[in-house]
């Protein structure tokens, strides 16, 4: 039977053959990374810089919790170094896409792994706190997929990291003009849940309680009652789905204001092409709607 020592000779070159085919597998250039969503690559291009090759996988419009993924998403994985996707159920199309993509050198990161997750709601980006966690992470694994630059990621990161406690203070600060008793609102789906603990305002209802399934006449008699018992201000539709049923809610409860959000897509208008654009739109449109 061979020995200890003679198995850990022969093993030691083998896996430094492979590491060799791993690095060599990787294509020249800068560093390859796919996000889910156009929101999430705006983050990672922050936290990367301008040396790397950042994609999103769903369009600027498209929700990615009714995603249907095509062949050039597989073949964008497949070159992929690494990928970033949010979790907690956002992209159930997402782990069938990868093993369709077969691509064993991947680097994934689960950017809400970790965090405080409250009944399963997966947006925790929507408060710039837990963004800068999200940036953190993406760093540790842009930098282990490529050491050679990793002083370059750091920088970016850091700096990233410091535009992100800005918008913090920045949406803090806007939010506290709205006075305290015309803090509250319905949205269309629990999306900002986060964000409303974040900055302390307050959610009432959401038309959509579960994303993708139009509610019951039920739901929407409820909340036209706590619209009307609550003194919300104002009703929140979203601009990648229908505002039918907001501007219908808003009409029943005695002519509310409507007004839209972003929050799994960017936009494509001037100001909200960038996670933190997105954010600040956001907030100037509650704060104008609620004051």
């Amino acid at each position: 039977m061979p020995s200890p020592r003679w198995a850990v000779a022969v093993l030691v070159p083998l896996l430094l053959v492979a590491c060799s085919h791993a690095a060599a597998d990787r294509p020249a250039g800068p560093l390859r990374i796919v996000a889910t969503t156009t929101t999430l690559a705006s983050i990672a291009r922050g936290a990367a810089g301008p040396q790397a090759d950042v994609r999103s996988l769903v369009p600027v419009g498209t929700s990615p919790e009714d995603f249907q993924p095509s062949p050039d998403v597989i073949a964008a994985l497949r070159d992929a170094d690494v990928l970033v996707e949010n979790g907690t159920g956002l992209e159930s199309w997402l782990d069938a896409t990868i093993r369709n993509a077969g691509n064993p050198r991947l680097r994934i990161v689960v950017c809400s792994a970790g965090l405080p997750v409250r009944d399963g709601n997966p947006h925790l980006w929507m408060d710039p706190v837990y963004a800068r966690a999200y940036v953190a992470k993406i760093r540790t694994a842009l930098t282990a997929a490529d050491a050679a630059h990793a002083a370059t990621y750091r920088a970016s990161a850091a700096a990233y990291d410091s535009e992100l406690a800005a918008l913090t203070a920045r949406t803090r600060a806007k939010i506290a003009t709205i006075p305290p008793a015309r803090r509250t609102m319905i949205v269309f789906h629990n999306a900002f849940d986060y964000y409303a603990r974040r900055f302390g305002l307050r959610i009432v209802g959401a038309i959509e309680p579960t994303a993708g399934a139009e509610p019951n006449p039920a739901h929407v008699s409820e909340l036209v009652r706590l619209a009307r018992s609550e003194h919300v201000p104002a009703v929140f539709a979203e601009h990648e789905y229908s505002d039918k049923l907001a501007r219908t809610l808003a009409a029943s409860a005695g002519g509310l204001t409507v007004a839209f959000l972003y929050d799994d897509s960017l936009g494509t208008e001037a100001g909200v092409t960038t996670y933190a654009g997105m954010i600040d739109t956001d907030t100037d449109t509650i704060v104008s709607a609620l004051k």
